[in-house]
């Protein structure tokens, strides 16, 4: 899981890479669909697409003389689940510190009232 997670995070660390990713949650797309946007060669952006491959990010399939690639969607879950994980975690600490601030917050109260009390 791991190592399958590292290699979703380095193929969308580059711009164009989650930029494809991004147009292929709208629909499948054949490589020169995909490489009309960008200022770059069919062969650049098929690298791209190797790397988004390996990652487990899009398959590519075969439908009669077009290939179209397909976003694995699946993949976002194991990114998900991960994230959240550590979500979770830092929003138990924040409670915690929000806690003991609130706490802080009381005890000043406490001491400035017997301050004036006094």
């Amino acid at each position: 899981m791991a190592d399958q997670l590292s290699r979703v995070f380095a193929a969308l660390a580059d711009p164009t890479r989650r930029d494809i990713v991004a147009r292929l949650t709208q629909q499948d797309a054949t490589v020169g669909q995909l490489a009309a946007p960008y200022d770059v060669s069919l062969q650049a952006v098929s690298k791209h697409l190797k790397v988004l491959e390996d990652a487990g990010l899009v398959t590519r399939s075969r439908e009669a003389q077009r290939r179209p690639v397909h976003l694995e969607a699946e993949v976002f879950d194991l990114m998900t689940k991960w994230i959240e994980r550590y979500r979770q975690q830092a929003e138990e600490r924040y409670r915690r510190l929000d806690a003991v601030l609130a706490e802080m917050d009381h005890d000043q109260e406490a001491a400035t009232e017997e301050g004036t009390a006094s």
